[in-house]
């Protein structure tokens, strides 16, 4: 067997479009320094790296770095869903920041160049095929946000929230490399579907503790990413103290890429009757949890943080179902699989907008404030109030709100075809839990003010900004309500 790799630059030009964005903000602010500049690089290599995603994978899957049949990057259609999504969550929370950067909140550069790198690691993310190359790939994607959330000049919340975020994912990584690290000793390998092919044929090996141990610490670990109860504490402190588009960007891109991961050791390297049983109880307290919690949050981002654990629930919620015999069968494991990569995007889309309209009605550079701040907003500004409540009542998983229905449908339909009943009610109980926090929230929007419009930092009263953050506002508002009208085109692009 040739050891030598070979080497396709057309599967690799994702990578090399998100990180040629990344040096190319570096040079313009060393260069130019001038915001404005640096801030349309940004933004045109968000874009072109998304186009670039999308046309790789149009066609068949694209590989690379290969010895043998073992290759470390796979380029195919979630890769391609997977780069295009990181790649615009990138560019519309860049202009969710435009308002902050240009009155001075955050030095210009060092955020776009941050923001960047993190792309990188989505990017690649997508397209792992061996575990090394997985977890670079998300820490790559975590590192430039330990700052990002301690970024805000003067906040000592933000700094607290940075710290808090560092220490938790320090223990996340650590955790995840040992559970690599027992794997690689057990097994001899590292490439996922070797790591699955070998588990599979040899039981003897999936019998022994190392690899209980290995598959235990591994699924942990990214556990933490995803923020899965009980390893969640971090995130509605790191989200509240985070500036608000950086929550944002937590809460959208940063969970997709531990989703991402956790669904390429699962699908491909773990024993399904191993990580079925561990990612249901998982999938059972996660949902449970944050929407019982969630129910009495008074702070607006520590609401959406704890539903954003909610929804992480329902995410794992299909692999579940691998707990079950008949959830293992190919056809309910390709259903489940599916369905949690296309829950994933329905979310990120509604949750952006959710975070977009709470930028739109909030001051320049503010925080997310409180619920009583937002009664009445959508009296003062009717659009802007209308576009958060349509992002809620989707993410509650009601009407007009389809792409939030449709994800919450795929996913019981795949929890029965899988056997999961159960699961599915669990599901269907969790999710009428989370009507009443989502719809309080949407009420409180149109409700009489009892109070005056909330001063700015000046002491005179605040006008939320429009511009461009109205146009990213608008423009996820629109990709909700197309992404509901065909969501067959994302359950079919996650399946590949």
């Amino acid at each position: 067997m040739t050891m030598v790799q070979s080497v396709d630059s057309v599967a690799l030009l994702p990578a090399y479009l998100a990180a040629g964005t990344a040096v190319l903000v570096l040079l313009t602010d060393l260069l130019l320094a001038r915001p404005r500049a640096t801030m349309v690089v940004a933004a045109l290599g968000a874009a072109g790296t998304a186009v670039g995603s999308a046309l790789v994978g149009a066609g068949e899957p694209r590989r690379t770095f290969c010895v043998g049949a073992d290759c470390s990057w796979i380029f195919g259609g979630r890769a391609a869903l997977v780069g295009a999504v990181v790649a615009l969550l990138t560019l519309a929370v860049l202009g969710l920041s435009v308002p902050a950067l240009r009155a001075g909140r955050s030095p210009v550069g060092e955020f776009c160049f941050l923001l960047a790198c993190s792309m990188t690691g989505g990017v690649v993310l997508g397209a792992a095929g061996d575990l090394i190359t997985l977890i670079v790939a998300l820490e790559t994607l975590t590192l430039p946000l330990y700052v990002l959330v301690g970024l805000r000049r003067g906040s000592l919340a933000s700094a607290e929230a940075a710290v808090t975020f560092f220490v938790v994912s320090v223990v996340a990584t650590t955790l995840t490399l040992l559970g690599a690290a027992l794997l690689y000793a057990v097994t001899g390998g590292l490439h996922l579907d070797r790591l699955g092919a070998l588990l599979a044929e040899r039981q003897e090996l999936r019998d022994l503790p190392l690899t209980t141990a290995a598959v235990a610490l591994l699924l942990l670990g990214l556990a933490f990413k995803v923020a899965a109860v009980p390893f969640h504490a971090w995130a509605p402190a790191t989200y509240d103290g985070a500036p608000l588009p950086v929550a944002a960007y937590l809460s959208t891109a940063s969970k997709l890429g531990g989703l991402v991961a956790l669904l390429a050791v699962v699908q491909r390297a773990l024993p399904a009757d191993q990580t079925g049983p561990v990612l249901a109880l998982l999938a059972v307290l996660t949902m449970t949890v944050g929407n019982l919690v969630a129910l009495r949050q008074r702070r607006t981002v520590r609401l959406l943080a704890w539903s954003s654990v909610a929804q992480a629930g329902y995410i794992l919620a299909p692999l579940g179902a691998l707990a079950l015999v008949a959830g293992r069968t190919g056809e309910a494991r390709s259903a489940a699989y599916a369905a949690a990569m296309a829950y994933a995007v329905f979310f990120v889309v509604l949750e952006l907008a959710a975070f977009a309209g709470v930028v739109a009605l909030r001051p320049v550079g503010a925080d997310g404030g409180t619920l009583e701040d937002l009664r009445g907003a959508a009296r003062r500004h009717p659009w802007r109030g209308a576009a958060l409540g349509l992002a809620l009542v989707g993410l509650a998983g009601l009407p007009p709100g389809l792409a939030g229905l449709f994800a919450k449908v795929t996913v019981v339909r795949s929890l029965l075809d899988g056997g999961g009943a159960w699961l599915a009610l669990v599901v269907a109980v969790n999710a009428v839990i989370g009507l009443a926090y989502y719809l309080r929230v949407t009420a409180a929007l149109w409700a009489p003010p009892r109070l005056a419009a909330p001063a700015g930092p000046s002491g005179v009263a605040a006008v939320p900004v429009v511009g461009v953050v109205g146009v990213v506002l608008a423009v996820a508002t629109v990709a909700a309500v197309v992404l509901g009208f065909a969501p067959q085109l994302v359950l079919d692009l996650a399946g590949r």
